[in-house]
């Protein structure tokens, strides 16, 4: 089930603007905007799982938007969760108004931003969460549940540490570290960004030449967060470094042959668009 609308409103999580920062400081929004709620943790709260229940609010150049996009694709749930792809307020106008309406009836007088990724209760009209590793634990963990049987096991237990540990070194490590990398008038923060960007690939590199997913030898969430990581990496980070930094990049030939190996299965090989649109199942 999903609703199509064209373009992106940018991702909820907002890195620091300044990427010479030690470290990205992940500024999610302050309360009344930050909304945590989680499905199946607390059923008196009325969020347990159920076919049909919720709706995904997605853009459609977001990172955090792709990984959950690919999540409900590897999951089988593109027929229980409904999907609405959101651009600007202008190109959009029903999209956006239809999550602003879910944001004022989560909080009374609700004036903050709206954003997405956004997981929305269809039966309250309330927002459950807009924190996107919640969002990917929840789909994983309990909405899963209701499919059928084949699906890979995305957040196994005993990964599930591994896991977040990975996305914290990507988000770090690789994409802020990239950022860092292509800072054009400080050189002493784009040296040190260099550094650190390709210190992780070279481990990761490691990692993939040792076995044929990020954790070992079956397909998670890990694998989800990596190849968007090194996506991004590519289309959009690697294009504003200098052609030396970005030869160093491009020299990891196991990432280069896990990112092509990956986009042949179909649910990392559709775009967004394609994967919310009309046609989709």
């Amino acid at each position: 089930m999903s609703e199509t609308f064209p373009l992106s409103s940018g991702p909820a999580a907002l890195l620091d603007p300044d990427p010479c920062s030690a470290r990205p400081r992940i500024a999610p929004p302050a309360s009344p905007h930050r909304f945590r709620s989680r499905i199946g943790v607390d059923l008196a709260g009325g969020f347990y799982p159920a076919p049909h229940r919720y709706r995904l609010y997605l853009s459609a150049h977001c990172p955090l938007a792709l990984r959950v996009s690919i999540t409900l694709e590897l999951l089988g749930l593109r027929d229980t969760v409904t999907t609405t792809l959101l651009g600007r307020p202008d190109e959009t106008p029903e999209a956006f108004a239809s999550l602003r309406g879910a944001y004022e009836a989560t909080w009374h007088h609700y004036s903050g931003p709206v954003d997405a990724p956004a997981l929305c209760d269809r039966w309250t009209g309330r927002v459950v969460s807009n924190h996107t590793p919640d969002i990917l634990r929840d789909l994983a963990g309990h909405l899963s549940d209701h499919v059928g049987a084949g699906r890979p096991r995305l957040r196994p237990a005993a990964l599930a540490a591994d896991i977040d540990a990975l996305r914290e070194l990507l988000d770090a490590d690789i994409t802020h570290a990239a950022r860092q990398a292509a800072a054009v008038n400080e050189a002493e923060c784009r040296d040190a960004g260099l550094k650190r960007l390709l210190t992780a690939l070279g481990r990761l590199d490691r990692r993939l030449a040792a076995a044929p997913y990020a954790l070992g030898d079956e397909l998670t969430a890990a694998d989800v967060d990596l190849w968007v990581a090194l996506v991004q990496l590519d289309t959009e980070h690697r294009l504003r470094l200098d052609p030396d930094a970005a030869d160093q990049v491009s020299r990891h030939a196991h990432l280069r042959a896990y990112v092509r190996r990956l986009h042949a299965h179909p649910a990392f090989h559709t775009t967004l668009p394609e994967a919310l649109g009309p046609d989709a199942p």
